[in-house]
Order: C-alpha cells, then structure tokens, then sequence
C-alpha cells in the first residue's frame, strides 16, 4: 500500500486513538480477574486485537455491546499456542502470565518480532519456577510453569516490558516476590503499569524502581476502565500542527502517566503555540527553532521529533537512540535514511545521539520499513515538502492507529 502526501495547511479537529499502551495492560488485568470487566474507549488498533485474541486464549471471554468491549476473567487456558502478532508489548506482558500456568504453552508471532530479542526473560523465569525454552533467544518461546514466586535480578536496560509482564502475573504466586532491577529505562511505563493494577485491586510497592515488592496470593478484582488517549498515536498530528498550520486534538489526559506526553516540552522548546483546554490540545505553527531533546524515556516520540526538528531552523540533538534499536524497525539508522532521502541531514555519528539539521524537504518515494511510527513521520514530512513524498507500505500504520490516513486526510483537505 502507498500513500501520497503533497504539501497542504493543516487546520481541523480530531480526537486521539486509544492508548494501546494502556489498553494492553488493562487486557490482561481483566484476564486475571475473576468476574466480568468492562474497557470503554477501546478501540482496536493491530497490537490491541492481539492481545485480545491472547487473553481469549488463556480462558477470557471477550465481546462487545456495541458500546464497550466486556471481558469475563479466569486465567485458564484452552490453548497450546499464542499469537502475539508484532506486538512487543504483548510478548513481554503475557510470557509470564502463561507462565503461571501448569502446563507448556507456546508463544510465537510473525514480522519484525520474531527478530527482536526475548533472550533476558530466560533466567528470572527460571529463578521463579517455570520453565523456559526459545528459538536461540529470539520468537517462538515455550513456558511451563506455574511460577511460584521469589526473589530475581531484571535487567531494565532493554526497556519495561518484561518488568510490566512479571508485576502482572506475580501477585498470583503462592510466594511473595522481590525483584532487583539494573538499569531501568521508560520508568513512566512502570508507573502506568502500577497504575492499571491498582485499578483492578492488585497492589505494587518499589524503592526507587530498583527494587519491587509484590505480595503473594492477590487476586485481581473485576472493573469498570476506561481506556484513555493515546499521547504516541497523537505525536504527529500535534507536530503536523505545529508544522503546517493548526490542529486540535482531543481525549488527551494533561495529567497522563504515558511518557509520550513529554511531547508538549518539545514543541514548546522549538517555538510552536500550545494551547490546552482540559482533555483539548490546541497546536499552531510558529517559527520553529532547533531544540535539545532528551527521549530515552519516550523513545516512541523520536519519529515525530524528527518530523519536528525537520522543520526547524538549525540542528536539534536528541538523545535516547540506543533505545530504538530493537523496535519494529532500527528506527535510528531507518529515520536516517528516509529523512536524508528527502534532503534532511541526520547524524548518527555520536553515541546514544542523533542531530538532525533542519532546512528544505524534497519529495521522494520512502519506506517505512513496515514500521508504523516511520510512515506517519514520512507524512508530516510530506507536509512541506517541496515535491510529492510517496510513502511505500502505508498501511503499517495498522498496528497503533489503524484510522491515522483518514484522519490525516482530514487536517489536509
């Protein structure tokens, strides 16, 4: 699928899509809960179908009222073998939660995921009980458990989701538990992930995210949710305001845990107008000035941030690039080269850091490496560009936002 986007003011109004984020986690919640949940504002983007179609497996029942999805909990499992898509949230989240399960089950997927690494679950899931068996550290991987709890070292280095995964599925354990972590990255994921359990009457204690405390034999309590806006999703749509004229973006919690939401630090750091109004943010070009950006914690936001600095006058540094390696594309080296096709200079020659030198875009034909993030920073590119940008497999933007190129067709005209 290929998309062309030509140059166009932007001006309109849109709502976020739902925080898959968010809504993973509250899947799973409602999994482990006894009893019938219901998840409002949920709506089904690639990675939260799959997650759904896991939780189904491990013994949920799952349909919608023509209002919200309702999930009648009770992990217990009908099935050998789960399909996580490219989800790799959902690989992480539900390896332990089927490791607490007294029979093998396999989990497997297919695309990008399958070449990113799951090899650092292997040692605490052992230290907990289970057993664990990959394809040379990568997808398909089998667990056995029932995990019975304990005390484990994680390193956090990689990023949370491992971590979320384990604070889910331990409460269940007939054995308290404590885990060491090193190194942890994205703390705002945690806290959201903290958050969601609280939700469903499931307690977390931590000292300064190195060490977590999780006592044995909780039970999750079924909930009313509401999932809310997704602060990645609406990253270029508040940079394509800010670049080519205004939007208006609503169902935006300004009191978020999603680490995204550092977008709004950004825009106000290159010059961009920013309004907000409760759940409603207002965006408006302004002249835009190179920024210094650390995104370590919010690596999801580097597309848009190039995007961003593309359009500004000088060079912008952001920090956080050993963070992208191992997403639904290198997205360092892939944002290197679709930017730099479209006339863009975009270095890569310090360590954990990328300087982008803003000026004139060119049109072209790019790929997005069948990466979501990429094809929606190609269209704001495409923005202002001085010719077409032509944005070959498109339709990855499945996967978090499957509605993106209406919306988008909506701002441009």
């Amino acid at each position: 699928m290929k998309k062309t986007v030509t140059a166009a003011k932007v001006q309109g109004e849109l709502h976020a899509p739902t925080s898959k984020s968010f809504a993973q986690r509250a899947i799973a919640a409602s999994l482990l809960a006894r009893g019938t949940s219901e998840l409002h504002r949920l709506d089904l983007c690639d990675d939260t179908a799959a997650a759904l179609e896991v939780a189904r497996h491990l013994g949920a029942k799952v349909y919608f009222n023509d209002r919200y999805y309702v999930i009648d909990g009770g992990l217990n499992p009908h099935s050998h073998t789960l399909d996580i898509g490219e989800a790799g949230l959902a690989a992480r989240l539900f390896t332990p939660i089927a490791a607490m399960c007294d029979h093998p089950i396999t989990l497997t997927g297919h695309g990008s995921i399958l070449s990113r690494p799951i090899g650092a679950m292997e040692s605490p899931l052992l230290g907990l009980g289970a057993t664990f068996r990959s394809h040379n550290g990568f997808l398909p991987l089998e667990v056995h458990g029932p995990l019975r709890g304990g005390e484990v070292t994680v390193d956090g280095g990689q990023g949370s989701q491992f971590l979320t995964g384990l604070l889910t599925a331990l409460p269940l354990a007939r054995n308290n538990s404590t885990i060491h972590v090193s190194n942890l990255t994205s703390k705002p994921y945690i806290d959201m992930t903290i958050q969601v359990l609280k939700a469903f009457g499931v307690e977390v204690s931590h000292e300064n995210y190195e060490l977590f405390y999780l006592r044995e034999g909780q039970e999750y309590s079924p909930a009313v949710y509401r999932v809310e806006g997704d602060w990645s999703g609406a990253s270029c749509l508040l940079v394509a305001g800010a670049v080519a004229g205004e939007v208006t973006v609503r169902n935006l919690n300004p009191n978020s845990l999603q680490a995204d939401q550092a977008l709004v630090f950004a825009l106000e750091r290159a010059g961009a107008m920013i309004e907000s109004d409760g759940d409603t943010y207002h965006v408006r070009k302004k002249h835009l000035q190179a920024f210094e950006f650390d995104a370590t914690d919010c690596p999801d936001l580097f597309p848009a941030l190039v995007a961003l600095a593309a359009n500004c006058e000088g060079k912008t540094l952001l920090k956080g690039t050993k963070r992208l390696t191992h997403k639904e594309s290198d997205r360092a080296r892939t944002l290197s080269e679709v930017f730099q096709s479209l006339g863009i200079f975009v270095d890569l020659s310090q360590e954990n850091t990328m300087i982008v030198e803003g000026g004139p875009i060119h049109g072209g034909e790019v790929s997005s490496h069948n990466d979501h993030r990429i094809a929606m920073a190609a269209a704001v590119a495409g923005l202002t560009a001085s010719g077409p940008v032509i944005v070959d497999q498109a339709g990855a933007v499945s996967k978090s936002y499957p509605h993106f190129w209406e919306d988008f067709a909506k701002i441009t005209g």
